[in-house]
């Protein structure tokens, strides 16, 4: 009995096995994955240094009053945009006309003295000598009536540049002396205006020799602004600064929509050429793994391949690659954490990868 126990418990224990492996399934393929793809391009991609830059106003011209005097007229309103002789102030003025109608009464009295010993010295009335003084004095007449006439047209005081006015620091009433602090008024001319920017020394020697081809280009980002200002290096300075190791240089831009303001810190990119035939990838494609960059690339069967790539330089939302990647081959741009090596992955339009 025992005997034919054992039998059946065995025989029934193959059975069972034999049933549990029947029921076993093959390995399921991995899911498809839906991706974002951008196509690899060969184009022509600046050489660029980025920096911060500051900008700076073209000129500045800061105003005083060259006499003394009342202040009775204002021209302008803070803020206001002013042209190259445009009034801003009027010094009460009387007082140096006066002076200069008294001016004007010397020098015609010692215009007719000279005269009278000019006659005089012909009919050696007079000796040379007193005729040196006459002469001495209608030229001393002379320049005080100049200065007389000087005085009364510093009075009237207006723009020497095209500007924008800042913070006005009298009024109409206040008294003013002549080279006093603080000035009257400050005027900016931000058009054109200068960026300035701390290049690195290492970069000096492309820069010289870039510039003797030709202008070199700058683009500033303005904080909000979507689009860059475009300008040329205008000046590069004579001397290192051993404390950082760069050297300032300024670069020029029109500024005609006046989005670049003086004080203003921006984003300066420099071009010193360009590289034509480089191959590049939207730069969102690119991943960091243990071994590395690498990037997933379609291929005509919609599987995914993982390509390790030698990448070079950014530029803008694009990234060049050195290696791994041929111009016109698709890379997945999002949903690569869905990606498995040599899966299928599906195209599709507005994905959302998180």
């Amino acid at each position: 009995m025992k005997s034919s126990l054992r039998v059946t418990t065995v025989a029934a224990a193959v059975l069972f096995l034999a049933g549990g492996c029947s029921q076993k399934t093959a390995p399921h393929a991995p899911p498809v994955a839906p991706v974002l793809v951008g196509k690899a391009e060969r184009k022509t991609v600046p050489v660029d240094i980025r920096m911060i830059g500051n900008v700076e106003a073209y000129s500045t011209v800061i105003i005083k009053s060259q006499v003394n005097g009342q202040v009775t007229k204002v021209h302008f309103r803070e803020g206001q945009d002013v042209k190259m002789g445009d009034p801003l102030f009027t010094i009460d003025p009387r007082p140096y006309i006066a002076i200069m109608k008294s001016a004007e009464a010397m020098a015609i009295k010692a215009r007719d003295d000279l005269e009278r010993d000019r006659k005089l010295l012909e009919e050696h009335t007079i000796s040379q000598q007193e005729y040196a003084d006459a002469l001495a004095n209608q030229q001393a007449a002379d320049a005080a009536l100049d200065r007389a006439r000087l005085d009364v047209e510093f009075c009237h005081i207006t723009s020497p540049i095209d500007g924008r006015t800042g913070n006005l620091m009298v009024d109409v009433g206040n008294l003013v002396k002549a080279n006093d602090t603080p000035a009257l008024i400050t005027i900016n001319q931000i058009n054109p205006i200068y960026v300035s920017f701390a290049l690195p020394e290492q970069y000096l020697p492309q820069v010289r020799d870039f510039m003797a081809a030709g202008p070199l280009k700058v683009r500033v980002k303005v904080p909000a602004e979507s689009e860059p200002e475009e300008g040329v290096v205008t000046f590069v300075d004579n001397g290192v600064d051993t404390t950082t190791g760069t050297i300032r240089m300024k670069a020029t831009f029109a500024n005609t929509r006046r989005r670049l303001w003086p004080g203003q810190f921006v984003d300066v990119v420099l071009t010193l050429t360009e590289e034509p035939g480089a191959t590049v990838v939207p730069t969102i494609a690119i991943q960091t793994g243990q071994n590395g960059q690498y990037v997933f690339v379609v291929r005509p069967d919609q599987t995914a391949e993982m390509r390790s790539v030698v990448v070079g330089r950014a530029v803008g939302d694009e990234t060049v690659i050195q290696k791994g990647v041929q111009p016109g081959e698709v890379v997945v741009t999002d949903g690569q954490l869905r990606v498995v090596p040599g899966g299928k992955v599906e195209i599709k339009s507005g994905l959302n990868a998180s």
